[in-house]
């Protein structure tokens, strides 16, 4: 196993930060935790993400307000929730995520890069009253833009919306908002995050 040390470059919205849980419960660091444990030297993610971002600011962040190295060791990204919650046009969703996409694929620079899927909010307690189908759907048609274009590059797709959809909805799997997932549920993207960069 090589001893230099990883760098990783994590792009997203709450999902990434981790929101209303503990930095150090977010599913960048618990993934980090576990390639330590692993043997692998990975520096503390840089996290490029904001609650409420959609793909349209989250590129506008990354081309106006930060300042990135040349090129990470790994990649991930996850983004998109806004978009559907705010019920922004699907056809923008496709043209933005494709851009962050090609752009993430830059800063891996030849390393690894992973797209995870955006979780179905729709089964959380926050989403008491409201159509939680055509929030189900609409995740459905999002995560099918975020699938082909990850497929069309190249870049390994991470699915964890359907087993997010049986687990989300317990008190014990959301924070205190009703919305965000608790640091369990996170652990559980994690692995799939660490197993995905970890291998080889």
């Amino acid at each position: 196993m090589s001893t230099s040390i990883k760098n990783w470059l994590a792009l997203g919205d709450s999902y990434t930060i981790g929101e209303g849980v503990p930095l150090f419960e977010s599913f960048p660091y618990q993934a980090l935790q576990l390639l330590r444990a692993a043997g692998m030297q990975v520096q503390a993610p840089e996290i490029v993400a904001k609650t409420g971002w959609t793909t349209g600011e989250l590129i506008h962040h990354l081309q106006h307000n930060t300042r990135l190295l040349p090129a990470y060791d790994f990649v991930s990204l996850l983004i998109g929730v806004n978009n559907q919650y705010r019920g922004l046009p699907e056809t923008e969703y496709a043209q933005e995520f494709e851009w962050l996409a090609n752009r993430a694929l830059e800063l891996a620079g030849g390393g690894k890069i992973v797209v995870v899927s955006i979780p179905d909010w729709g089964v959380t307690p926050f989403a008491a009253g409201r159509d939680t189908d055509t929030i189900c759907n609409q995740i459905d048609e999002f995560n099918g833009i975020s699938r082909e274009i990850s497929g069309k590059l190249g870049i390994p797709y991470i699915n964890i919306t359907e087993s997010y959809r049986l687990t989300g909805g317990r008190p014990e799997s959301v924070v205190e908002d009703k919305l965000h997932p608790s640091g369990a549920v996170y652990a559980g993207w994690a692995e799939k995050v660490a197993a995905a960069f970890g291998n080889g």
